[in-house]
C-alpha cells in the first residue's frame, strides 16, 4: 500500500478528484494548507505573499495503482507554471478500518 499526497492549486481540486472518481477512486482526504515552494511565494504590486493556499489530496491506493493515479493528478492540475504543485509517495506498512478492525484498504 501507499499513500499519495498531492498538494496543488486550490481551483484545480474539483477536477483531481473528479478525474480520480471516474477512474474508481473514490477513497480521499482533502486538506486546505498553506504553503511555498520554488517560487518563494508570490508578490503583488508592493504586497508580498509568503505562503500560498493550496489543498492537499491524500490518498491509500494499492502499489499497482500508485502509477495510475499520480498520471491522473498530473493532467489534471498540469498548467505548466510553477506552482502547479507536488506529489509525494509513501509506503504505508498497515491500514485498519476502524468500525470493524479489518486491516487492509
Amino acid at each position: 500500500m501507499k499513500m499519495v499526497r498531492a498538494i496543488l492549486r486550490p481551483e484545480w481540486t474539483e477536477e483531481v478528484t473528479d478525474g480520480l472518481a471516474e477512474a474508481g477512486y473514490y477513497s480521499l482526504t482533502k486538506i486546505n494548507v498553506f504553503g511555498r515552494g520554488k517560487q518563494k511565494g508570490i508578490t503583488v504590486g508592493d504586497v508580498h505573499y509568503d505562503e500560498l493556499a493550496k489543498t492537499m489530496i491524500m490518498m491509500a491506493v494499492e502499489d499497482e495503482a500508485v502509477d495510475k493515479v499520480i498520471k491522473i493528478i498530473s493532467g489534471k492540475a498540469y498548467t505548466g507554471n510553477m506552482g502547479d504543485g507536488k506529489i509525494f509517495v509513501n509506503t504505508i506498512e498497515a491500514a485498519y478500518t476502524i468500525s470493524s478492525g479489518e486491516k487492509g484498504l
